[in-house]
Formats: structure tokens, sequence, C-alpha cells
């Protein structure tokens, strides 16, 4: 017997809408995985009102539009919501030079935040040189 789901929007971001909910943002025309991140009702608001993905920093407690003080904005191209509709996906067309704030050597940006493997010996490649 197959569950159904229903086609209404129905995220719960609590009563204050400050529930944070993962939301995976990934290159629309590579499907490479960008970044793993959170999102409150404010941050999908903004979100869907500027059309570029908006965050909820954690570690500083606000608000954070990915891009505004690097000029790497990721442009919102799709919003996807899972089947329980407690997480999100974002397909984003980046606009700059990549979507990690860490940086190589040469002072660019990592396209993703997922630019190393864990090795067999439990040490980190830099895979994306």
């Amino acid at each position: 017997m197959s569950k159904e789901y229903t086609s209404d929007f129905l995220v719960d971001f609590g009563p204050d809408g400050q529930k944070l909910l993962p939301v995976v943002t990934q290159d629309f025309h590579t499907k490479e995985v960008l970044i793993l991140s959170f999102i409150n009702k404010e941050a999908y608001d903004e979100t869907v009102k500027s059309g570029y993905a908006t965050y909820w920093s954690r570690s500083r407690n606000e608000l954070w539009k990915k891009g505004l003080t690097s000029g790497d904005m990721l442009r919102i191209e799709e919003i996807r919501v899972n089947c329980e509709q407690n997480s999100f996906l974002f397909l984003v067309t980046p606009e700059g030079k990549g979507a990690c704030h860490a940086k190589k050597d040469n002072g660019m940006p990592y396209h993703s935040c997922y630019y190393r493997k864990i090795d067999t010996d439990g040490s980190l490649e830099v895979i994306e040189k």
C-alpha cells in the first residue's frame, strides 16, 4: 500500500517560524552538491522574494544571503521540498567564482563546500584543485 502525500505546502517552521530545516543546495546545471545549510521561515521567505539562496547562519544567529559580501551569489532556479516536507533542495545557478567560503591556495573559492574526500586512513584529500 503506497502512502499518499498532499500537494499542499505544509512545511512546519514551528509556531514562531524559527525552526531550522536542512537545505541541500545543488548546481542546477551540473547537479553537483554545493552546500548543506539550514533555513527558517524568514530565510525561506527571503529566498522566494529575492530569487537568491538565503540561509540562517547558526554560527552568527542571523539571516545569511550567500554571496552578498563576496559576490558569489546563488540564483534560485527551482525549490523542491522532500516527501515529508521537512527538508529542502535549492537548485541554483552560481553567479561568481565559487560557492564555498574556503579558499584555494590561489585565493579563489572552491566551487563546492565538498572539495575534500576522506581517505581510508582517515586523512582528508583535496579533490578540487
